[in-house]
């Protein structure tokens, strides 16, 4: 991923130790983004901040979001920073293919085991309603850092309905997390100005993707084997979740 020799050269170095703290004083570059069809150089763009341990603000069909690599952990103490988000709290990982979240999961882990299928439970959500408003706790594989996951060895996986987020896994060649872009206890955000509000000065970039006309944020289950339980009620109704699991 090579990005154009103008925007390469305006590339912070993010997520490096000795500077983890100095922050830029300077508002977020705003750069915007079609929604529906987005630029590929805009996300390669993105992909370039990513790499380098960059918080990056997105559109996503719900809320804006908090992208960064999830496997990197001076990225993943920066969402902390950014958010003012307790540790104890996990970090959801966001995915473009049911390939990526079964390698996030611990039913997945163990090859040897000849286990090929996907849990029952998780299969049969992720076919009603992903892409989408679903996000699924499951015990995370050890591919997963502890801190990504507050300690719990839970992991929370969304595939979202955004040519966005999807592309920009692309570019990245992997997943990222998909905490909300807002100061930890203020309202979520569904446009990229109420992100420059709240975080503005904390971030390098922020995609603007226009409003997301969003009212909720996803709807979090657990799953535990065949048992699941409602975390949060949000896009998807329970009631819908009931009549895909009777």
């Amino acid at each position: 991923m090579v990005a154009s020799s103008g925007i390469a050269a305006r590339l912070p170095r993010c997520g490096i130790t000795p500077r983890l703290h100095l922050r830029p004083t300077l508002p977020a570059e705003l750069l915007r983004v079609d929604a529906r069809s987005p630029q590929s150089e805009v996300l390669r763009y993105a992909a370039h901040f990513l790499t380098r341990g960059c918080v990056v603000g997105i559109p996503t069909d719900t809320f804006y979001g908090l992208a960064a690599d999830p496997f990197n952990l001076a990225a993943v103490d920066e969402i902390y920073r950014v958010k003012g988000r307790p540790e104890t709290r996990a970090l959801p990982i966001l995915v473009n293919c049911l390939e990526q979240a079964l390698m996030l999961m611990r039913d997945r882990e163990d090859e040897a085991a000849g286990l090929s299928a996907a849990p029952h439970t998780f299969s049969r959500l992720a076919e009603a309603f992903w892409p989408g408003g679903l996000t699924m706790v499951m015990e995370a594989s050890r591919r997963v850092p502890l801190k990504v996951t507050a300690g719990t060895g839970k992991v929370a996986l969304r595939w979202p309905k955004s040519a966005v987020v999807e592309q920009l896994i692309n570019e990245f060649e992997g997943p990222i997390t998909g905490t909300s872009a807002n100061v930890s206890g203020f309202p979520s955000c569904s446009g990229a100005d109420q992100v420059m509000k709240q975080l503005g000065n904390r971030l390098p970039l922020v995609l603007d993707g226009g409003d997301t006309g969003a009212a909720l944020p996803s709807t979090i289950i657990e799953l535990r084997g065949d048992e699941w339980r409602v975390l949060r009620e949000g896009a998807i109704p329970v009631t819908e979740i009931e009549k895909i699991l009777q």
